[in-house]
């Protein structure tokens, strides 16, 4: 077995699906720097994107249309686009180390393509594509469903962004802004879980855990609201 099949290999297993054709996933991970200019169309990830992108929405709505029966369509709206978002992405694709894996031109993994926001949010649509294209709506639907679950918890919400509402209610008072300390990192490569504890001047840590730190400091801005009386416990 190559390298390149001893990474494949890796990949899917984070992945959590198997490839029938690998140029498929290959395709989902080649930036189109890295490729000839007459063959960007053909062999760069640009294609499965853009229907990744339109599988990713269809699936996030249908989850959303059938978990939250009581919801509004504003309400669902908002939810949905942060839920598709490409920072939503980004922080998937850095769940299952996409970056590392991308095939990128020598000059735009000079300059830190493996970790811009707006690459590595195409990179997982890419792979979201290249899975429907391989297996079917149900293979992309369960990779979906189990990746962008925390964040379909955290992003369902009428009132606004807890960190951004933590940060305003801090500057309100004369406090610095709070800081959001990494207690730990437990869990296999492809299934992390992070521990972060939320500081501000003044006040107890309050922690929570999420697949990603960006899960866990909302979820620990929200703690911390509902701790100190500001919003209300979901019920």
């Amino acid at each position: 077995m190559s390298r390149r099949d001893r990474t494949h290999e890796k990949l899917q297993f984070r992945l959590g699906y198997r490839f029938a054709d690998l140029d498929l996933l290959e395709r989902a991970l080649t930036h189109s720097s890295a490729i000839s200019p007459g063959k960007r169309i053909e062999r760069s990830y640009q294609r499965l994107e853009f229907l990744g992108d339109r599988v990713l929405g269809l699936v996030v709505a249908d989850m959303l249309y059938r978990r939250y029966p009581e919801s509004n369509e504003g309400d669902l709206s908002r939810t949905l686009n942060t839920l598709v978002r490409k920072e939503t992405c980004a922080d998937i694709a850095r769940q299952l180390d996409l970056g590392q894996e991308m095939i990128l031109g020598e000059s735009e993994a000079r300059s830190g393509g493996a970790d811009k926001d707006a690459i590595l949010g195409d990179v997982t649509e890419a792979v979201i594509g290249a899975i429907y294209l391989d297996g079917g709506l149900e293979p992309a639907r369960n990779f979906i469903e189990r990746l962008f679950e925390d964040f379909l918890v955290d992003g369902h919400a009428s009132r606004a962004d807890a960190k951004t509402t933590l940060q305003e209610w801090a500057q309100a008072r004369g406090l610095d802004p709070p800081a959001y300390i990494l207690v730990q990192r437990t869990g296999p490569d492809h299934a992390p879980e992070f521990t972060i504890a939320v500081d501000l001047a003044g006040f107890e840590h309050v922690e929570a855990t999420g697949s990603s730190k960006k899960i866990a400091e909302h979820k620990a801005a929200e703690l911390f609201l509902i701790r100190h009386k500001v919003w209300k416990e979901r019920t």
